[in-house]
């Protein structure tokens, strides 16, 4: 299983970013991703962590009026990259896209952000513009590591970026990831030089590397790098109610906790949103008791897939990273790791 998030008929992703000279505290190395849904999809989120970034998470309350998302919106920048989504809106609205109201539209773009600002200058963030030029190029096709918003991402001591994956269950819902893996926590175990599941280590191929290298990125991680956060999106086209597409960001969430450790930390804002696009429709499990919800077992099986193709985008990600401001990849620090 690798794929991409738009193997979900109708999702694209856009990314725009600058990476410019970049030093830790010089330069750029940050960026946007924009995940494009289509018409009448559902959207959820579920965030974790204690330092979480976000916009119109509120308004993705099952309980809310307001059920249909148009874009989702990852980006650099912390708190100040949040400007980003004004120019997805922008956009949107020349593409007559939103709650139509009676003087026009509003577009519905929730949205969250990493810390990344001291990989290149302070100052030097994603703007509106960065946000309408991501969702401009928004197409099928989705690079991954130093792209978007996973230019400045970091995975505790490794380079981090953009990975995404998905998975196709047995009952034809196609169920796909993409994330920016920006982790306080660590994706390799210290011990091993290897991905804490075992699952992951055969999906890439990997083997042990020799002890020189695994001392020589022990050494690194005893120089944790605070204030991170991973954020993602899954998306599926199954239909389902805001209350099941809750259920999904939620459950999701395990594809963090297998491949990050620590995950979901005091100094992480980890955070993910589901989206539904309704296109196939699945009959409800008639064994399911009466009293309970006829989406009980299509969401267990979607919320499981939906963890493991977030965790194994999780090591796309690590495994794309090109190293940035004298950041170190996995690939660099642990190359033994490869056959």
């Amino acid at each position: 299983m690798t794929g991409s998030i738009t193997n979900v008929a109708g999702i694209l992703v856009g990314n725009h970013h600058r990476i410019e000279d970049a030093t830790l505290g010089g330069g750029w190395a940050t960026g946007t991703t924009v995940v494009l849904a289509p018409p009448g999809t559902i959207g959820a989120v579920d965030v974790r962590g204690g330092a979480p970034g976000t916009r119109e998470t509120d308004l993705l309350d099952p309980s809310n009026s307001v059920q249909h998302v148009d874009a989702i919106v990852l980006t650099g920048g912390s708190a100040y990259g949040l400007a980003a989504a004004d120019g997805v809106m922008t956009w949107l609205e020349e593409h007559d896209r939103g709650v139509k109201m009676p003087g026009g539209r509003v577009p519905i773009v929730p949205g969250a952000v990493i810390f990344d600002l001291p990989v290149g200058a302070w100052a030097n963030r994603p703007t509106a513009e960065f946000g309408y030029r991501a969702v401009a190029h928004a197409g099928d096709e989705v690079p991954t590591g130093n792209v978007g918003a996973g230019a400045g991402a970091r995975a505790g001591a490794l380079k981090g970026g953009l990975g995404t994956a998905s998975v196709m269950l047995d009952n034809g819902v196609t169920v796909g990831a993409l994330v920016i893996v920006n982790a306080a926590g660590h994706v390799v175990d210290p011990q091993t030089g290897l991905p804490w599941s075992a699952d992951q280590i055969a999906r890439f191929g990997l083997q042990p590397p020799p002890p020189d290298q695994i001392e020589a990125y022990r050494t690194r991680v005893k120089d944790p790098k605070p204030l991170n956060t991973t954020i993602a999106v899954v998306a599926t086209d199954a239909a389902l109610s805001p209350a099941g597409c809750k259920k999904v960001a939620v459950a999701a969430h395990n594809g963090l906790a297998h491949t990050i450790r620590p995950a979901h930390t005091a100094v992480d804002g980890d955070t993910v949103f589901a989206l539904a696009t309704g296109r196939v429709h699945v009959d409800p499990d008639p064994t399911t008791p009466e009293q309970m919800s006829p989406e009980t077992r299509l969401i267990s099986e979607i919320g499981a897939a939906a963890a493991d193709a977030l965790a194994t985008a999780v090591m796309v990600g690590v495994l794309a990273a090109e190293s940035i401001a004298g950041i170190p990849t996995y690939r660099n620090l642990l190359p033994g790791a490869f056959a």
